[in-house]
């Protein structure tokens, strides 16, 4: 099924600036509630002018949940969004079309218009689309596509291919979802697709798969050789305690970023709709982000996972604060 791909407001320029976020940052630090987020504090850690959320969803009933869909959260806004970027710091957002949408871009498509400069999208397609609807979905600001294989409907690991070819000539990455089994099961597929590759959530890995999975192994090799990005997102989807407090994280994390720090990126994967079903407790978006820190040892390396990369992988311009400094 094909549903709209397009937004009916008017496309905001993508220039890479990041239009009125200067003024949310300079009040990053106050305590405050956030929808769907525990806690109220800021993080520990001040984060870099330019931090990018690089996994993050929006749900509006107004549009409907594609038949069968197995989160169905309740509605989480743009406005809700941007009290977590006061609370934490963070100025710039990715946000993907989730599960419960199918193929309907829609409800991310309207995040982005509100969202202006700061923010890039990844679309959900089935490769039926005309390339008019793909350069229309390009020039509002998308710049992936995910591929759901754990929760997705309608998805499966044929689909590999053809998307990854319609979406070459545009310069857009695909975004991947699957469980390691089967990640470890496509992994020739996987190594000759055209196009960059960026595995969510750890890559859907756990802190025991580290070291003993073949996934593991064949992920890192991906990211060493430049073929893949990882998105250090959702560690409560893979820890055994359902939290990204869980130390038994640390040793997976930091094996992505010593095999490839340039290929890491961070994602709070606000609004948590596996918490809204009860699959796991609400996390704290700010302790999120002083977990990144501890992994990341901050410093140069926080700034390089939470600004550089994803302004390489997502086609962000300098941020106007963020002095330019030459990778090594």
């Amino acid at each position: 099924m094909n549903l709209p791909l397009h937004s009916t407001a008017a496309q905001p320029p993508f220039d890479g600036a990041a239009t009125g976020m200067g003024a949310q940052r300079d009040q990053a630090g106050r305590s405050s509630t956030v929808p769907f987020s525990a806690g109220t504090q800021p993080p520990a850690v001040a984060l870099p002018a330019g931090a990018c959320d690089c996994h993050l969803h929006v749900y509006d009933g107004a549009f409907p949940a594609v038949p069968g869909a197995r989160l169905l959260p309740p509605d989480a806004s743009v406005d809700d969004y941007r009290l977590l970027q006061r609370r934490t710091g963070l100025q710039r957002a990715v946000v993907v079309t989730p599960s419960t949408y199918g193929t309907d871009n829609r409800p991310m498509l309207a995040a982005l218009h509100a969202l202006g400069a700061a923010a890039r999208g990844v679309a959900v397609i089935d490769g039926s689309e005309s390339d008019a609807q793909l350069a229309h979905l390009h020039a509002q600001g998308v710049r992936g596509v995910r591929l759901n294989l754990s929760l997705g409907v309608g998805t499966h690991a044929d689909m590999l291919g053809p998307i990854a070819q319609r979406i070459a000539p545009l310069g857009w990455h695909l975004q991947l979802l699957m469980p390691a089994d089967l990640l470890q099961a496509q992994a020739a597929v996987l190594a000759a697709l055209p196009v960059p590759l960026v595995f969510d959530h750890f890559a859907r890995l756990s802190p025991a798969d580290a070291g003993r999975h073949p996934a593991h192994a064949m992920v890192l090799q991906l990211l060493r050789t430049g073929r893949a990005w990882i998105k250090l997102s959702g560690g409560y989807l893979v820890s055994p305690t359902r939290s990204t407090e869980d130390p038994a994280l640390d040793d997976l994390a930091r094996s992505f970023l010593d095999a490839a720090p340039e290929r890491v990126v961070w994602g709070s994967d606000w609004p948590h709709a596996t918490a809204s079903a009860g699959l796991q407790p609400l996390p704290d978006d700010a302790r999120q982000l002083d977990r990144l820190a501890q992994w990341t040892g901050g410093g140069e390396r926080l700034a390089q996972v939470l600004v550089r990369n994803p302004a390489a992988l997502y086609g962000f311009g300098p941020f106007p604060d963020l002095p330019q400094q030459t990778e090594t």
